[in-house]
């Protein structure tokens, strides 16, 4: 079984690999925006990577998908590390083609981060100031991790552990 699993999960990354391809030289039209949304709630249920990052549904009767839940786990060898950040992404009706809004509910200090309303601010946050319709709410949370990380935020003094926005 695992044998089968392997292998549809390889056409299918063929597939999509395809598609963008496809899609880019103009030859069909985009993914549906709830197809795309359920395909990257499949990848954030799986879990991404080393399990630091993770994302899911808000509320799961929203038949337009619009608000999520992500976690971050605070990067090694910074002041974050340790931590467990909960943030709140929000996909308007026009996600992919523009990037979602994202907001920090647990208190963080960083660059890119309004430190009134814990935002993440598109002009200081490259990923999301040069959004590109392939880019999904994984990669928003894995760059932010690794932002944590930056020598310009890895050792910024941090509000108390626990705190929200």
């Amino acid at each position: 079984m695992a044998f089968y699993q392997d292998c549809w999960e390889v056409l299918k990354e063929d597939l999509m690999g395809a598609f963008n391809e496809f899609f880019e030289r103009g030859i069909i039209n985009p993914v549906p925006r709830n197809f795309r949304l359920l395909e990257e709630l499949e990848r954030g249920e799986k879990g991404i990577g080393d399990g630091t990052v993770s994302y899911g549904m808000d509320d799961g009767d929203d038949i337009y998908m619009r608000s999520w839940t992500g976690t971050i786990i605070g990067p090694h060898n910074s002041v974050h590390e340790g931590r467990i950040y909960q943030l709140k992404l929000y996909c308007d009706m026009d996600y992919p083609e523009k990037p979602p809004f994202v907001r920090f509910h647990s208190r963080i200090n960083m660059t890119c981060v309004n430190p009134e309303t814990g935002g993440v601010e598109p002009k200081k946050f490259g990923l999301l100031e040069n959004w590109q319709r392939q880019y999904t709410m994984e990669d928003i949370l894995t760059q932010l991790k690794k932002e944590m990380a930056s020598p310009h935020n890895r050792k910024l003094a941090q509000p108390p552990d626990g705190t929200l926005f």
